[in-house]
């Protein structure tokens, strides 16, 4: 199906209004670009895992709106330019130049893509996006391959670095250590998991996407499909999911990157699924839910054995 894409170029002090706007007039699917940087709560909000570098903020912002054939596309643009010259009497509504083209569903999903290319990772991991450039590399690196389409984790976020990181110390050379990957997005820790040199994995997702998207790259990795697992479910709300998580097998590691407020919860249910002296990676924490994390873990009669820090995220392991 093809869309219109209106684009008005404006300020960031009239996005919340012009946006408004646009939503009474029955615009759906309103895009902002510009170049504030997300804050600490925003990203918590979101969960993001995939953070474009932007240059400095310079005030001005793009509004876009995707319109069928039901909206006239003319009449809108005749009302966009007829709401900025009212806001212009209280506020900066800086060029107002209005843009359209024409675009595709996929156009419009895959727009993102446009931001990410390969990236290096610890000393020998190399992140190979799927629709970018070969990336230059090395005899002995570890390349993965990965498109998380909608899911979470391309694997550039600081919580994921710090889960690799742990991955490298606790997975054992001699391939006997089984994983769980409790929330596995796009599959990014079960992949590298097995490129470590684990037996095998075993991911979870409480979104269905995500367990598309985890089975789509462990294959386009080449992980065997005897040695990996994904399924649709929730440990912590289905006692009759996580009973039947439990039956399934225990696991050396439980690698969690996910969010303080799901990982404290977690932290009371997890230990069924483990073996005897496993390890529980935890990410996803901000350093001001630290210490809540730790005394939901100790009070759940874990020990915390390693605590590690980047930028203003915490990965703790426990046993």
């Amino acid at each position: 199906m093809k869309w219109t894409r209106v684009t008005v170029e404006t300020t960031t002090e009239a996005t919340d209004m012009l946006s408004f706007l646009l939503d009474e007039y029955g615009v759906e699917g309103i895009e902002v670009e510009d170049k504030i940087p997300l804050s600490e709560e925003d990203k918590q909000a979101m969960y993001i895992d995939i953070l474009p570098e932007l240059p400095p903020d310079d005030g001005v912002a793009y509004i876009s709106c995707y319109v069928d054939d039901k909206i006239d596309v003319k009449a809108l643009c005749k009302y966009i330019e007829e709401q900025l010259e009212e806001m212009a009497s209280y506020m900066t509504v800086g060029t107002g130049k209005i843009a359209m083209s024409e675009t595709d569903d996929k156009d419009w999903m895959s727009k993102w893509k446009d931001f990410f290319h390969p990236f290096r990772l610890e000393d020998n991991i190399v992140i190979q996006p799927t629709w970018t450039e070969r990336a230059d590399v090395n005899p002995d690196d570890i390349v993965v391959q990965i498109d998380p389409g909608t899911a979470f984790g391309t694997g550039s976020h600081e919580t994921t670095k710090l889960c690799i990181g742990n991955l490298k110390k606790y997975i054992k050379q001699d391939g006997t250590t089984d994983v769980l990957d409790a929330g596995c997005g796009s599959g990014i820790l079960s992949i590298i998991a097995m490129k470590l040199g684990a037996n095998k994995v075993f991911g979870i997702d409480i979104d269905q996407l995500a367990v598309d998207a985890s089975i789509e790259n462990l294959d386009l990795n080449d992980i065997p499909k005897e040695r990996y697992r994904v399924v649709k479910g929730d440990v912590i709300g289905d006692r009759e999911f996580a009973t039947k998580v439990a039956e399934i097998g225990t696991y050396d590691i439980v690698v969690a990157n996910i969010l303080a407020s799901v990982i404290i919860p977690l932290s009371a249910v997890i230990r069924p699924f483990m073996k005897e002296n496993g390890v529980f990676i935890t990410s996803g924490i901000i350093d001001d839910k630290e210490e809540a994390v730790k005394r939901a873990l100790l009070d759940n009669g874990f020990e915390i054995v390693d605590t590690t820090y980047m930028g203003e995220w915490v990965s703790i392991v426990a046993r």
